[in-house]
């Protein structure tokens, strides 16, 4: 059956009081985004407790409801018929018109009616109607019948001021809270299973994004580079469009790599990329950083080896994925679509310079003093690198 009407529900949304009407505007905006995939007229607009996308055409319902399954915001896309008031007799044989339409004649399955009325001077109650559409149903089709507990199929009934919604599906949304309500973030994205999830987790609570990715070439290929957009261009079907930093990072390596212990090349590689992207960061006006980082996943992941990162850092450091195992993670990554290109044979520079005995608890004062050994040089390189910030616009396909 195909549907002009979809009725999408929102959960978080109804519970913000005097500011929830901007957070419906910013979920409007962002189911017009993610219907313009399909390439026809939508009139997207909001009622209390409920908002619309309505198509000049009738449509499938898997392509709208797919359209909008990675929108922020979401809890159940509905494909509906909104029928006008009147008598009863005619609410009756829409209903059972749509059941036939829906199930066919000889469906066998149960059901249940639930109404409920927003319109309190409808001249039924709730449960009036339930009762009295129950009765027709089973008028209607004499092979099914009523479970009240666990019906194979929920009618559901919406008397609105002035219409009444009709479905039975309810498709689940991916939940959270709009993109673009919570400000801006930058992600440090890297060609792993992690920092996609991060940037997939922070966007679900409606923070946009704009990431920053640290290639060294010749160390790292430029399939490499490629895998870290197509993760970019993953996260974005769920973020909207991302402006993806490139920074070409290999010199700052090769002097750390040179001049300081090999024990702490990590340690002090990630404090000089928080660095850079926190410049960045500041520029495009966000307002943190995100990473990837699980608690005792690796070497540079335990807390005295976060801690010494978070030391060269100004704005805030959020790691969503700070408190999940491994296996959470890539399951994650699995419901997302992101973890068959994670996986991909293409190491990014965090990974191709990784000394093979990394310090575990690193000690502030004496990283400190391991960088004095970069001081003649490492302020131009910073420099340096900043100035070959290639910048994409990575957007959903």
């Amino acid at each position: 059956m195909r549907f002009k009407v979809f009725l999408i529900k929102y959960a978080e949304i109804g519970v913000k009081g005097k500011n929830r009407g901007s957070f419906e505007d910013a979920l409007v905006k962002q189911v017009r985004r993610a219907l313009r995939k399909l390439h026809q007229s939508f009139n997207v607009y909001k009622q209390p407790g409920r908002i619309y996308a309505e198509s000049e055409e009738e449509l499938e319902a898997e392509d709208v409801t797919g359209a909008l399954s990675k929108v922020f915001g979401i809890v159940g896309i509905c494909p509906a018929v909104q029928l006008k008031e009147g008598e009863f007799d005619d609410l009756a044989l829409s209903v059972t018109d749509y059941m036939e339409k829906m199930y066919g004649k000889d469906c066998d399955k149960s059901f249940k009616v639930f109404a409920r009325r927003t319109k309190k001077s409808y001249p039924m109650t709730s449960q009036e109607i339930n009762e009295a559409l129950g009765e027709k149903i089973l008028d209607a089709f004499p092979n099914m019948h009523v479970d009240v507990h666990e019906p194979q199929i929920p009618v559901y009934i919406e008397v609105r001021d002035s219409f009444i919604n009709l479905y039975t599906k309810i498709m689940p949304g991916p939940g959270g809270m709009p993109v673009g309500t919570a400000g801006k973030l930058m992600l440090l994205l890297s060609g792993g299973i992690d920092s996609p999830v991060a940037g997939y987790m922070v966007a679900k609570r409606g923070c946009k994004i704009d990431a920053t990715y640290f290639h060294a070439p010749p160390y790292t290929s430029e399939w490499a580079k490629k895998k870290v957009i197509d993760l970019a261009r993953i996260v974005a079907e769920y973020s909207g469009p991302i402006a993806l930093h490139i920074i070409n990072f290999a010199e700052i390596q090769m002097a750390i790599y040179e001049k300081c212990p090999h024990e702490e090349l990590t340690v002090i590689m990630r404090r000089y990329m928080m660095r850079i992207a926190q410049t960045i960061a500041k520029k495009n006006e966000c307002l943190g950083l995100v990473t990837g980082e699980s608690i005792g996943q690796v070497a540079s992941q335990t807390l005295h080896s976060m801690a010494v990162t978070n030391a060269v850092c100004e704005l805030p450091v959020y790691r969503p994925c700070i408190g999940l195992d491994k296996q959470e993670i890539v399951e994650l990554s699995k419901d997302i679509g992101a973890f068959e290109t994670s996986i991909l044979p293409y190491e990014d520079c965090c990974t191709t310079f990784a000394p093979d005995h990394p310090v575990t608890h690193p000690n502030l004062e004496r990283i400190e003093l391991s960088e004095k050994n970069l001081e003649d040089v490492i302020d131009e390189m910073v420099e340096k690198a900043l100035a070959t910030d290639e910048i994409l616009w990575v957007r959903p396909e």
